[in-house]
This record gives structure tokens, sequence and C-alpha cells, in this order.
């Protein structure tokens, strides 16, 4: 583990376990390189090197209050790799680290990237517009600022007690450690980032950045996901990129890599060897 300080002086923590291949791991809002736990240690047990970082803002990176959108957290993610000297890396992003992996490739470039999965991720664009009719409503996105603002610890506990895992489901029962897990992990981050990241993973239109990637990606999508709606997401996305494979998970919720590890490891194992 280690931290790298980058151009704006803001400093980035990281993880790097193991040796052999790269598998570069971006997390989703507002939580940490935690959030990958079991693919952490499920692919480090497979003789695979894995690095995870903790977005600006986020988790034991600085709280600083700026550039907290998808140009800087795709120049961050660049920094990391430089600094470990990353090549033939697998990319993989979760939710809004999905669409830090669509910017760092579109931005920076894919010479040191062999493939990439999203996974439940935010591109092409979350919010309705003109152009994305099927997007949720901004005022959608307005109300989870000013919930934020209000209480933060308690809008982290609904969130990760319903939408996030499913728990809200009939019949799903709920798990506490993950919920306690979840608002542990957001309430290490710094209010200001996650108000601001709201816009940038709601607000960011990713469809141009989508059509430049031309390396293979695995596009992971539960129809149950209840906070990146899976119609106007993963099947958008794959249609949109040169070399995109889309793999729809029947009733999988939003958090599919915690609550359904098993068979997003496998899968993830699979492409990757593939």
């Amino acid at each position: 583990m280690g931290t790298i300080t980058v151009g704006d002086g803001t400093e980035i923590f990281y993880k790097d376990w193991g040796s052999g291949r790269p598998i570069v791991f971006s997390h989703g809002w507002p939580l940490s390189s935690d959030d990958w736990d079991a693919q952490l240690l499920f692919f480090v047990q497979h003789g695979y090197r894995v690095v995870a970082h903790d977005r600006r803002g986020h988790g034991r990176s600085s709280q600083t209050g700026e550039g907290h959108d998808m140009d800087h957290y795709a120049d961050d993610l660049a920094a990391v790799t430089v600094h470990l000297d990353l090549t033939d890396a697998v990319h993989v992003g979760h939710s809004t680290g999905g669409g830090e992996v669509v910017r760092y490739l579109a931005r920076h470039g894919e010479a040191r990237v062999a493939k990439a999965v999203l996974i439940s991720a935010v591109p092409p664009l979350m919010v309705q517009t003109d152009a994305n009719p099927g997007g949720l409503s901004k005022q959608f996105f307005d109300d989870f600022q000013a919930q934020l603002a209000a209480n933060r610890s308690a809008f982290y506990r609904e969130v990760a007690a319903g939408p996030f895992y499913g728990f809200n489901r009939d019949g799903v029962e709920p798990v506490e450690a993950l919920i306690q897990n979840w608002w542990r992990q957001g309430m290490m981050g710094g209010a200001k980032a996650h108000y601001d990241g709201v816009v940038a993973f709601s607000q960011t239109d990713f469809t141009e950045d989508l059509k430049k990637i031309t390396v293979p990606v695995l596009v992971m999508h539960g129809d149950d996901d209840q906070v990146v709606p899976y119609a106007d997401s993963g099947p958008l996305s794959a249609e949109l990129l040169p070399n995109g494979t889309l793999k729809t998970y029947a009733g999988f919720p939003h958090g599919m890599p915690t609550t359904e590890a098993e068979t997003i490891n496998a899968d993830l194992l699979e492409f990757v060897r593939s």
C-alpha cells in the first residue's frame, strides 16, 4: 500500500498486492478501494497483481475541495498507473468507477491497457436530456445532494440498507455487516467530494468516450439495478463500444460484486484469461 501526490497536490492512496498481470479496480461513489475486498483477495490468490486506489476525496485519499469531476478522476487513475508502471493491464470499474475507466481510456489512451470491464457502470449518461430521454430526472440527483447535505450519515445508511444491494426487495434478507461496511466507507470520505461527485457521475456524457475505446470491454449489469437502471446503461454502452460485450444478470442488484461475488469473480476471471 502507498500514496502518490498528483499535480494539484492531492494525495491518492492505493493498494498494490501480488505479482503477475495487473488488474486495476476503480470503485463506486461514495466508497473506497475497500469495496473491492472480494475481488482483490480472489485475484491475488489466482496469481494476479491487484491495484486499487481511493478516489480523491474518498477513503484515505486527501479530502481536497476541488477536482471532483471525471477528468480529474481519470488523470488521478493515470497517475497511479504511470507511477506503478502498469502495462498489459485489465481495468475494472464499478458504478462511478466505470465512468472513471471509460474517461481514462478515452483521455489517456490504451497503450497500457489490454482489456476493460464495466460493472453496473454509469455510462453512457445517467441524467435525462433531450438526447437521453430514458435517463433519470435532474431533480432525482438534486434530491440526492439535498439528502447528503441534510444528514449524510442517515442518507448513506438508507442507500446501503435499500437499493444498493437490493435489500428493499421482497424476500431479500438484509445483511447488517454489509450495510455497516458501506456506511463506514462512505463516512471515511469528504462531504464536499461526495456532494460534487453526484454531478460528476450523473451528468457526465460518456457517449463519445465509449466510441473511442478499441480494446475488448465486458459490460456486466444486473437487470434489477435500482441505482443505475439497466435499460439506459449497460446495453447502450455495449452498443457504443467498438469491441464491447454485454453480460446481463437476472435479478442482480447494483452492488452485485459484493452480494454475488462468486458469480462475478468467476466471470471476471474467464474474461481476463480469454
